[in-house]
């Protein structure tokens, strides 16, 4: 399982894709509890560890080990939406257009 700075620092390595997004989508990783906020509202990509009950337009639920591996290319968004390892909560659009965005590079 790959740590909290581990994840954040992955997602910044992906920011100048992610500044398009133009939501807010909250990723809550389920084998530790803890989720990050990808804001994203403003036309640049803020990144930051999510306070209890943040507001976003899209929730997803993964791993933080299915995470590492989204955000590197080595799974597929559809693919893991597909088999139970990503769970959606909110627009869909969004999570669309955010797994569009991962797989680009």
């Amino acid at each position: 399982m790959a740590g909290m700075d581990a994840m954040m620092a992955a997602l910044r390595g992906r920011e100048a894709s992610l500044r398009t997004l133009g939501y807010r989508v909250l990723f809550e990783l389920t084998d530790s509890g803890e989720a990050i906020l990808l804001d994203a509202a403003g036309g640049k990509a803020e990144l930051r560890e999510a306070a209890a009950g943040e507001e976003a337009d899209c929730v997803l639920r993964l791993s933080s080990e299915n995470l590492g591996k989204l955000v590197a290319g080595k799974l597929s968004p559809m693919l893991a939406f597909a088999t139970g390892k990503l769970r959606v909560e909110g627009s869909k659009g969004v999570a669309m257009k955010l797994a569009t965005l991962l797989d680009e590079e």
